[in-house]
């Protein structure tokens, strides 16, 4: 048998062709332990969540492998117990503390380091989160007040955002929520928040309520007793002796008529003469 040539070799083995062709798709192999140890510290120095596609340019894998891996280390987290959750927020992910030990962040925080938004703040907040896009006058109808100062303070804070203009006459702005406040919600889309049926009382509650508003509207103001025990005006034969009383004494006596409140003169009651004194 005739010598090979130098660098000829015998035909390639069936395995090595398949190791070979193995490691040329690399990218499409499930993420190694260096890049799960680089998601978790690039999501954990991040200010705010990150989304998938991005991550995965950072370690050159498909999103959708970026995707399976954070859910898989979500798990794991909530199954050993951890302090921390990594969650999906607003369309990234991010690491926060587990919402069951939250009276022991409260009690670390310190009060008064974050401005608090007020009531007025708050209502309309919500108003825009369940009947986004709308305007101001829309928001102004609902609460029954302007909100001009309001919506400016939310578009500063970043809770709200313009998003369009609305086609009717004069153009006003639409407004919506932005990512920010997903983010301070903890939610993924403005389709979790919590139905409005869920703060309607029942029928139950409702009638209840209605019926202690008509036992207050049939309620009889007036004082007890009949209307036929009213103290009645001053008996005539009473006045007349108590004329008399002042006439003899020679002063001029007042008399109070009780039913229209007017003071009467004892003279002209009995005129320019005294007929009981002429007897």
């Amino acid at each position: 048998m005739a010598d090979m040539p130098d660098g000829a070799g015998p035909a390639d083995d069936p395995a090595e062709t398949d190791a070979a062709s193995s490691a040329g798709h690399d990218d499409l192999s499930p993420i190694g332990d260096e890049a799960r140890r680089a998601l978790e510290a690039v999501i954990m120095v991040a200010d705010q969540p990150i989304e998938a596609s991005i991550l995965a340019q950072l370690v050159e894998r498909s999103p959708q492998q970026v995707e399976d891996l954070l859910a898989g280390l979500a798990a794991s987290y909530e199954e050993d117990g951890r302090g921390f959750q990594l969650v999906r927020v607003a369309g990234g992910w991010r690491y926060q503390s587990h919402e069951d030990l939250s009276p022991y962040v409260e009690r670390f925080v310190l009060s008064g380091q974050s401005a608090r938004l007020s009531a007025a703040a708050l209502e309309t907040l919500a108003i825009v989160a369940y009947k986004q896009p709308i305007s101001r006058a829309q928001v102004s109808a609902i609460r029954g007040v302007n909100v001009d100062g309001v919506m400016r303070t939310l578009q500063q804070r970043g809770y709200i955002a313009e998003v369009g203009k609305d086609p009717t006459p004069g153009n006003p702005s639409m407004f919506a929520t932005t990512p920010l406040f997903l983010e301070k919600l903890g939610l993924n889309d403005v389709d979790e928040l919590p139905s409005l049926g869920d703060f309607i009382p029942g029928a139950d509650v409702v009638e209840l309520l209605e019926q202690g508003l008509r036992a207050e509207s049939d309620t009889d103001p007036t004082p007890e007793g009949a209307p036929g025990d009213a103290p009645e005006g001053p008996d005539p034969a009473a006045t007349v002796e108590a004329v008399d009383a002042a006439d003899t004494d020679g002063g001029a006596a007042e008399v109070i008529d009780v039913t229209d409140h007017a003071p009467i003169d004892v003279d002209d009651l009995i005129g320019d003469g005294d007929p009981l004194a002429e007897g």
